[in-house]
């Protein structure tokens, strides 16, 4: 970059105006309960709620739509994401997001949400009833009755107390139906790599390997999402090694068990019958495992309760709120897992760091190559990501004309070779938590420092090294001066001239000289700006000040 474009870059921060605000226009393209739509309403949103709508339709609704709300019936592609190009967040009413292309809605940074927890009961309690279904052969008996056949001495049971339990999954869902099978006297394995011990013994659970999962259980219950690791995790090797008798349930994803090895294993009496919820192919293609006797199938029908739909609904539907209205971030599928607990102590910060980004990035001169991020206080611990995808959300969006967002920060930082670096300190400051963002370009080295104050929001604390207060909201221009007499007065002066109003005065004095940051008013007709080029040249103008740009948040 030559001297000539960094001086264009410091006259001209390629900060684009700030739009009127508007409200937010919701599609809701599957069907859901009208309390979904409700929730959104109430805010003043537009909610555009039409199920079984055409292709193309949908696609022409999405183009000036910023949220998605869909179940399992519409495909969100590539295709759909582009004709979409003010979309942030998509919200799938459910547990798994198969239906959503993930890869293609991170590259836009579009955040993916779903209800994960939401119908656990509901899965559970279908678990349970496929269960006693297969244990008591109770869809062959109502077939019979319905013949005019009474064929008790051909329909002997089993019961469920005593018998093993195996849980392939010990998430949310595989821990209710712990708890329900333990009612019935069951004992409890799992297999769960990602689960601790501890919450294992929480739900009276032996964490075992697959295979000894496998010979131990009469029953086994799948709660595993699809992955590369799961995918047709039970196939004919694997239903080999299961206990002669077995009874398998699926209510998670229908391409974790090969079908056609299923059904070879049950006619071959290896495996003593299955209860299925969900299947490779929906509806199935193939009939011959739906039509043995030995198995119980339901059309995906695990989560849909009246009480699981509603709730389901009014999660995503409150979390697409939480996220266009407050930036909150819940159930994210395309962010890093983050606990509620550092959720709800990071959220502060997140926003701290997304202005100092924003502060930093149109302060700076040359290219960007390097951007250090600091914790001190109990910002020093814990999982600090979203605080990460804060600060380069702030940098790079106020420099690209791409959308920049927390999912795919990162990835715009690796495409344009900008390194993060992270740190943490013990060493004691005068705030609980203290964030420091570090700029170093081809031309400079920007260093500011932040913190949430209980009553005044975020603040800057110091600016290169000079303690500085600093409110961080809105329009502010920044002085660096010698630290001598008359200077407040000139800038007065001149600001005053120019008939803009100076919101907040903030002066921080070091070795180096003074640094003032002043939020100003400004007009919001763009047409009638008074913060121009020519204001700006005036303040250079001043012998005394050596830097003077303007700075919008």
């Amino acid at each position: 970059m030559t001297s000539d474009q960094s001086r264009m870059r410091r006259e001209h921060p390629p900060v684009a105006p700030k739009a009127a605000p508007r409200s937010p226009k919701i599609v809701i393209a599957d069907a859901l309960p009208d309390s979904a739509a409700d929730l959104l309403s109430r805010e003043g949103w537009e909610v555009d709620a039409r199920a079984g709508r055409p292709r193309d339709e949908l696609l022409r609704d999405l183009r000036d739509a910023e949220g998605l709300i869909v179940r399992s019936s519409t495909q969100v592609d590539a295709n759909l994401l582009a004709a979409a190009p003010h979309l942030k967040v998509i919200a799938r009413a459910g547990t798994g997001v198969d239906n959503v292309d993930l890869n293609a809605a991170s590259e836009r940074g579009i955040l993916v949400l779903n209800a994960p927890g939401a119908n656990s009961v509901s899965v559970a309690e279908h678990t349970c009833a496929l269960m006693l279904t297969l244990g008591r052969s109770i869809t062959r008996a109502d077939a019979a009755m319905k013949n005019g056949q009474w064929t008790k001495q051909a329909l002997l049971g089993t019961e469920l107390q005593g018998k093993t339990l195996g849980l392939v999954g010990l998430g949310r869902i595989g821990q209710e139906v712990a708890s329900r099978a333990r009612a019935f006297g069951m004992q409890i394995i799992a297999h769960d790599p990602y689960i601790s011990e501890q919450v294992a013994k929480d739900f009276d659970a032996e964490l075992v390997t697959l295979d000894e999962l496998c010979e131990r259980s009469d029953f086994v219950s799948l709660h595993v999402p699809t992955t590369d690791a799961t995918h047709q995790m039970f196939d004919a090797d694997q239903l080999a090694r299961c206990k002669t008798g077995l009874r398998l349930i699926n209510t998670a994803r229908g391409d974790l068990i090969d079908e056609s090895a299923l059904t070879n294993a049950i006619e071959s009496g290896q495996i003593g019958g299955a209860g299925l919820d969900v299947f490779e192919r929906e509806p199935p293609i193939d009939s011959r495992l739906t039509a043995l006797p030995e198995v119980v199938a339901t059309p995906h029908i695990a989560g849909s309760t009246k009480e699981a739909q509603e709730l389901v609904s009014t999660e995503v539907a409150a979390s697409v709120r939480d996220y266009l209205g407050l930036g909150i971030v819940r159930n994210a599928v395309n962010l890093p897992s983050i606990a509620p607990e550092d959720l709800k102590r990071l959220q502060p910060f997140v926003d701290l760091a997304q202005k100092l980004g924003a502060f930093v990035a149109q302060l700076a001169t040359g290219r960007t190559r390097t951007v250090g991020i600091r914790y001190y206080g109990d910002l020093a611990t814990g999982n600090n990501e979203p605080i990460v995808a804060a600060v380069l959300t702030g940098l790079f969006r106020t420099m690209l004309s791409s959308t920049v967002t927390l999912i795919n920060a990162r990835t715009v930082a690796e495409a344009r070779d900008v390194e993060v670096v992270e740190s943490r300190s013990s060493r004691p400051r005068n705030f609980t938590s203290l964030l420091s963002v570090k700029l170093h370009t081809s031309e400079s080295e920007l260093w500011v420092e932040g913190a949430i104050f209980e009553h005044g929001g975020a603040r800057i604390i110091l600016l290169d090294g000079v303690e500085i207060e600093a409110d961080l909201e809105g329009s502010h221009i920044v002085i660096r001066n010698l630290d001598e007499p008359g200077v407040i007065g000139t800038v007065g002066s001149i600001l005053g001239k120019a008939q803009v109003n100076i919101a907040r005065f903030a002066l921080g004095r070091g070795s180096a000289g003074a640094i003032a940051v002043i939020n100003v008013d400004e007009p919001t007709n763009t047409d009638d700006r008074k913060l121009d080029e020519g204001l700006l040249e005036s303040l250079r103008a001043v012998p005394a000040i050596r830097a003077a740009d303007l700075v919008r948040i």
